[in-house]
């Protein structure tokens, strides 16, 4: 693009991007005290202006429950913070590595370095915790940080960009505009590392435009997380915990169970009991604080959608209210959903949901939602619910997926020591924690040659001190 026809936005990012660069190569090895100095800062970016954070976000949304904002964003940074600067000290330490013994007394080390400049693209669904956790990891790291915030959530975004500004200097971290071009424009930019969060459809996108300047990244997607209810399970407990995990941020959550496979005998039971529990938390009144908006009327047609095309196809539905009422269309709340009897040709078992949906479906032989897994793509998260422990690890064991809670759902992602990350279609890589300080860390293998090693046998002119040293190699290989 000629220089003379790019937005200011545009402009800005590059430049930007050009003084990180610098900045990263000037200075590559922040000392420990320096990234705990902009750890706290990110703190405070997030704890004075926790209100006005909840606010904006809630108004991007159209409503946005304050307590799921505290819950699943607000306290998820904060702890992530206090995660990476209590173990920090031990995470950017050398590592001893053990020498082939061949080389011994030599040494080996392996020194964690940053990469230098990170890019993160935010999604919209959880704007900051999904922003900040990945800034996190890259501070915790020592690179510097460009953040692309999504175009949905533009109060939100606009309010951070300035948080950011008063804390971070540019060359540390820098919040860019949302603008279309700015969309197309981030991940052509050579980072050394980026890391995006949204649809596996952008997901291929983003790889591909990264891939260009050889850029490694991160992808956490989404796609179709299974509940599987086990013929041990209660099924009431069941429903109940599905039920919170589903309606979370109104279905708009990337590891939300996306389908329940339930034994046949127990099918109507469990969805009368999901239905029952969907109504108790969230899905009766369309003034329920709790409950939260879908995030744009594009999204909410598209949930509109699924619904008529599986009903068409001979679905049923349990719903509290239809989704062409105007006093919830209004709010843009979507009365939660439970569909009996969907199959695969119907669209909402073919596309990740991402809202308040829920389809049921019975199964009659215990490797039968083993085989429905397997054949699909393999999700971002699994959900398993029941007592045996035979018929779970035999789940656990014959299925492969980002991540699995068993007897609940979510809280897997929740877990600081454990990494967060999809596989094949539903993501690569992972952070969190330390899994995030490595993922943005290059361990660099330093060997220490010893003066008594006999490595100098090895150089020309070869004879028979070649012959004795290569039988002795031959013995210890």
């Amino acid at each position: 693009m000629d220089r003379s026809l790019k937005s200011p936005g545009l402009h800005a990012l590059e430049e930007a991007f050009q003084r990180q660069f610098e900045h990263s190569r000037n200075q590559p090895a922040p000392s420990l005290q320096a990234r705990l100095d902009k750890l706290r800062r990110l703190r405070a970016v997030v704890s004075e202006n926790e209100t006005r954070f909840a606010a904006a976000i809630s108004a991007d949304f159209g409503h946005r429950s304050t307590v799921e904002t505290a819950i699943a964003e607000t306290l998820l940074v904060l702890a992530e913070i206090r995660h990476a600067a209590t173990h920090l000290k031990r995470w950017m330490a050398p590592q001893t590595i053990p020498t082939t013994l061949q080389f011994v007394p030599a040494r080996n080390r392996l020194i964690p370095q940053p990469l230098g400049v990170v890019g993160v693209i935010a999604p919209w669904n959880y704007p900051l915790q999904l922003t900040l956790a990945p800034a996190v990891a890259a501070i915790a790291a020592g690179n510097c940080a460009i953040i692309k915030p999504s175009e949905l959530v533009p109060r939100f975004s606009a309010l951070l960009a300035e948080a950011i500004d008063r804390k971070f200097d540019p060359t540390e971290m820098v919040v860019t505009d949302v603008d279309d071009d700015i969309a197309e424009a981030f991940a052509a930019l050579p980072f050394d590392h980026l890391i995006f969060t949204g649809s596996t459809r952008v997901g291929r996108l983003v790889a591909q435009a990264a891939a260009r300047n050889l850029t490694p990244v991160t992808l956490e997607l989404g796609g179709k997380s299974p509940a599987i209810i086990d013929r041990s399970a209660d099924i009431d407990e069941a429903a109940r915990r599905i039920a919170y995990g589903k309606l979370l941020n109104a279905g708009q959550t990337c590891i939300a169970p996306d389908y329940a496979l339930v034994p046949d005998a127990s099918v109507q039971a469990f969805a009368l009991h999901l239905h029952g529990h969907m109504r108790h938390m969230f899905g009766a009144d369309p003034a329920n604080p709790d409950y939260t908006s879908i995030i744009s009327d594009r999204h909410y047609a598209r949930l509109e959608g699924l619904m008529a095309d599986a009903a068409a196809k001979g679905a049923r539905m349990l719903q509290a209210a239809d989704p062409a009422d105007p006093a919830w269309k209004s709010k843009r709340k979507f009365p939660p959903a439970v569909i009996i009897g969907a199959t695969s040709e119907m669209a909402v078992m073919r596309e990740e949901i991402f809202g308040p949906l829920l389809p049921v479906i019975g199964y009659r032989d215990p490797v039968e939602p083993i085989d429905y897994v397997n054949k699909r793509d393999r999700p971002l998260a699994l959900y398993w619910f029941g007592k045996d422990n035979g018929a779970r690890d035999e789940v656990l064991a014959r299925t492969v997926s980002g991540g699995v809670t068993v007897n609940d759902c979510l809280f897997h992602f929740a877990q600081a020591y454990q990494p967060m990350g999809g596989v094949g279609a539903s993501g690569t890589g992972a952070y969190h924690g330390e899994w995030g300080f490595k993922t943005l860390t290059k361990m660099k293998p330093v060997f220490y040659r010893s003066r008594f090693n006999r490595l100098a046998d090895l150089y020309p002119p070869y004879g028979a001190k070649i012959a004795r040293l290569e039988r002795l190699l031959r013995l210890l290989s």
